[in-house]
């Protein structure tokens, strides 16, 4: 049976991975699947810290599309795949990856999951977590600072080169797609509930 896939956006610190996580937590695990876009992004092990540090990660060409495409083909197909894991504070790759079995239900998250077709074609059920940018920078500057190693100084410097620019031209023209928009993300209650009984009316009696 190919897998419902489920696809959540919305822009840095909407709170989109926190609907992602409490749905699958909401869900008999072996029924469901995790995939993050951010997983993809390109490997740049190449370049020196300063080159790294210069690319611009909030454009859609900073993502391996191709790769992602190919893999959600494939778990549609029934088959398992190899899914990258990439580190932030390294800008780069591990040689490591994890491995992602065919489930019921994959969700797959990210800021630009909506913006590339080829994705958006695949998506089952698009969701956009809709949160004010004033929330959204606060929740960046936090994680960036405690789970990334980064000063406040370079964080503010990427959302006013990269982040916000990126988010107005491709994240929030991407809403438009959207089946579902939930405001304020995880805390909204309702909205994950009713995206819960839509997944758990799919997957049957367990």
């Amino acid at each position: 049976m190919k897998p419902l896939l489920l696809g959540i956006a919305g822009g840095t610190g909407s709170g989109k991975s926190t609907v992602a996580r409490k749905i699958a937590e909401g869900l008999p695990p072996s029924s469901v699947g995790v995939l993050d876009h951010d997983s993809y992004y390109r490997d740049h092990s190449n370049l020196d810290a300063e080159a790294r540090e210069r690319l611009n990660y909030d454009h859609p060409d900073a993502l391996d599309n191709d790769l992602l495409v190919a893999h959600l083909e494939e778990l549609c197909a029934g088959r398992g795949v190899d899914v990258p894991i990439y580190d932030f504070k390294t800008h780069a790759r591990s040689p490591e990856r994890r491995r992602l079995e065919p489930t019921r239900i994959i969700i797959v998250e990210g800021i630009l999951v909506f913006v590339e077709e080829r994705v958006r074609r695949l998506l089952d059920v698009k969701v956009f977590v809709d949160t004010d940018a004033d929330i959204r920078v606060f929740r960046r500057i936090r994680r960036d600072i405690e789970q990334r190693g980064r000063s406040f100084q370079a964080i503010r410097e990427q959302y006013y080169r990269t982040v916000r620019p990126m988010h107005l031209q491709f994240v929030e023209p991407s809403k438009r797609w959207a089946d579902l928009i939930v405001p304020e993300g995880g805390e909204n209650h309702i909205a994950v509930d009713l995206i819960l009984g839509k997944l758990r009316h799919v997957l049957g009696p367990i």
